[in-house]
């Protein structure tokens, strides 16, 4: 069960969320690797091994060695790549794949955060020709991502101008409190990786989400919450059932309208008075 979140108003605070495995239930970029392949940027073969990394990164998460190979792999993967073909690409199947692997927890802990005045800002590892149009899809104030090298030719050249993985996040997160006033002790954090342990630790509030092993380990140790989230569901499906303030709403104005029914009702049947 989810803990409601504070409301604070003033100084500024933001909630900061880990994409992968904690807002979407799969690696964001790996699960375009069908919608690269379709579209020729990649070969069945690529395809394959890209699949493969995905099953190994749901099973067991990936620790550090782990996302140092897979950052490796993905940069010699995607080198001449046309960038806007891939924006293409992630724009027309988007809602396709993306849509369905959001939890629902993490949608409406995104939902309460903004309510309560809160900016929500997504930092992830993987590229920002992904991580950005899900922010948007997920309503999401600001986006860190990994940035990409781009040649004069449109094209990436497979060297990595901007890496958003452990350490750096923190870094991204302390000069967006510089520059948009957010007092850290009462921002929020969610991961599910150890490696995102410097991100947590910069907040006042930080949060274990689906933890792998040496992230639960910590987050015990150190009295942090630790969320399970299980429901992965379509954004159209959560806008299709009212919130339950509206559902209280939509009750007492249908209270309401039948009482005032019922009351023009008894005095067209009142006889008149004598």
């Amino acid at each position: 069960m989810l803990r409601p979140v504070e409301n604070h108003s003033l100084p500024r605070t933001a909630a900061f969320f880990d994409l992968d495995k904690t807002v979407i239930a799969k690696s964001s970029t790996l699960t375009f690797g069908k919608s690269f392949y379709q579209g020729g940027l990649i070969n069945r073969r690529a395809a394959l091994r890209t699949a493969y990394t995905q099953f190994v990164f749901l099973a067991g998460g990936a620790d550090h060695d782990q996302m140092e190979r897979m950052r490796e792999y993905l940069s010699a993967l995607c080198r001449g790549w046309n960038v806007r073909q891939v924006k293409e690409i992630v724009a027309e199947t988007l809602h396709e794949l993306i849509d369905p692997i959001i939890y629902d927890e993490a949608a409406s802990l995104i939902e309460e955060h903004h309510t309560a005045g809160r900016d929500v800002v997504i930092v992830s590892t993987s590229g920002a020709e992904v991580v950005e149009p899900i922010g948007e899809l997920l309503g999401a104030d600001r986006v860190v991502a990994t940035r990409m090298v781009v040649g004069d030719d449109g094209c990436f050249t497979g060297e990595v101008e901007y890496y958003a993985y452990g350490p750096t996040k923190a870094e991204a997160i302390k000069e967006l409190a510089q520059s948009e006033g957010y007092d850290l002790a009462r921002c929020y954090a969610y991961s599910d990786s150890a490696t995102d342990l410097p991100m947590l630790q910069s907040v006042g509030h930080p949060h274990a989400v689906n933890p792998d092993r040496a992230l639960r380990r910590e987050a015990l140790a150190r009295g942090w919450p630790i969320l399970d989230f299980h429901h992965p569901v379509r954004l159209k499906q959560r806008l299709a059932v009212p919130p339950r303030p509206a559902l209280l709403a939509m009750a007492a104005i249908g209270a309401a309208a039948a009482t005032a029914g019922l009351v023009w009702y008894t005095s067209r049947r009142r006889p008149p008075a004598v």
